[in-house]
């Protein structure tokens, strides 16, 4: 597998790690500064420069955004993404999650346990929002921030009130959030990779400060998370759209709660604390999605841990051409086939008598690892000859 890394700190323990393991597991792999890409558009011809060069081709690309270059980031994690380059990230998912409240209204609606929180921009709306949430003491968020940057303990209401205030006269958006006394100064950081946690720990704070990041003194152990505690986690970094995330969860009476899914989580303090090799388990999802198809297999809709429901396209030349449903075998690997989409046709629950031809979408529930498990080593789409070599070869 060829790997590119995007960061813009490529001495930074994350980078490193994540470059030590691809290279330990035989793989090529480069460290991409993601503020030098140059992305150039033409009809049918996606395509990126890298340091004023066309970009040679790869087969996965691991994005780690910084908050600060999010816009142009995700626009550079979208173009590999139309190049048919396997992103570990892609930009949709990492937009969502930089965005403190789409994140919660996403993991809201699909009744995920998150903080009470609350979005105002009147100032009339701020003393109505604190008594919602459950009064005083309260948290503030600002929407964008990063390694408890923008994290602001309000004990009474009046100090809310000044300091919504003055993060407003600042242009800058705040959320107010319920104040989960009985996790105070702790919380739990479960490293995500595709349908598991990979690593998990527990993060406490030091002295008076409240908020538990390792980045503010906070001091780490492993923990051994609870089924309810796994499944959340997951569930919430598939809900976002991450296949690789850290997600922050608070130890709430009611169970878990989620502050935050992180697109870019750090390594250092949980491969620390743990003596995992995270960045290896990272490596080895990714090398394992690119060694996908020939049938693409696109995850629409995430059920439980590791069954989900799928898309499989089965393209010219695709051993299923020919075979009927039953003779794929899909039924002895879990998969059971929902609806064939033939050109304009829809047929529901197709008979296994079904013979398959080129151009075939089915939609499928069943394990998520029998879909990736039936399929050959992929062979990535390499990109078109750009226009000008196309007439170097045409006049020669």
């Amino acid at each position: 597998m060829k790997l590119a890394i995007l960061s813009c700190a490529p001495d930074a323990y994350s980078t490193r790690r994540l470059k030590e393991a691809a290279l330990q597991r035989d793989h090529k792999v480069k460290v991409l500064n993601t503020l030098k890409f140059a992305i150039d558009l033409q009809r049918g011809v996606p395509d990126l420069y890298y340091q004023r060069k066309p970009l040679s081709d790869y087969d996965a690309v691991l994005p780690r955004i910084g908050a600060s270059i999010t816009y142009y980031g995700t626009a550079v994690v979208r173009q590999f993404q139309e190049m048919d380059v396997f992103c570990a990230n892609t930009a949709h998912g990492i937009a969502n999650s930089r965005d403190k409240l789409r994140s919660l209204q996403i993991l809201s609606r699909h009744h995920i346990g998150i903080p009470r929180t609350t979005f105002v921009r009147d100032k009339r709306d701020v003393l109505p929002a604190i008594e919602r949430v459950g009064g005083a003491p309260v948290i503030i968020k600002l929407i964008e921030g990063t390694q408890g940057i923008g994290v602001l303990l309000a004990e009474s209401v009046k100090a809310a009130e000044s300091i919504i205030e003055l993060l407003q006269s600042q242009k800058q958006n705040v959320l107010i959030q319920k104040f989960v006394a009985e996790s105070k100064g702790k919380d739990i950081r479960a490293f995500v990779v595709g349908d598991r946690v990979v690593a998990a720990m527990r993060r406490v704070a030091q002295g008076q400060e409240f908020r538990s990041n390792v980045h503010r003194g906070g001091v780490a152990e492993a923990v051994e998370l609870t089924e309810e505690y796994e499944e959340t986690a997951v569930r919430a970094a598939q809900i976002t759209g991450l296949r690789v995330a850290g997600v922050d969860m608070l130890e709430g009476n009611t169970g878990p709660q989620i502050m935050e899914v992180n697109s870019s989580p750090g390594l250092e303090g949980i491969e620390t604390s743990t003596g995992l090799d995270v960045a290896g388990a990272v490596i080895d999802y990714i090398a394992a999605q690119v060694d996908f198809p020939e049938i693409d297999v696109r995850q629409r809709l995430t059920v439980s841990k590791g069954y989900g429901v799928s898309e499989i396209y089965v393209p010219e030349g695709s051993n299923f051409v020919g075979l009927s449903i039953e003779q794929t075998q899909l039924l002895e690997q879990d998969i059971n086939v929902l609806t064939l989409y033939r050109g304009n046709k829809v047929i529901p629950n197709p008979k296994l008598s079904r013979v398959l031809e080129a151009d075939d979408k089915l939609l499928c529930f069943g394990k998520l690892e029998s879909m990736r498990g039936m399929v050959p080593v992929r062979t990535r789409r390499r990109r078109a000859p750009k226009i000008q070599e196309l007439a170097a070869a045409s006049s020669s």
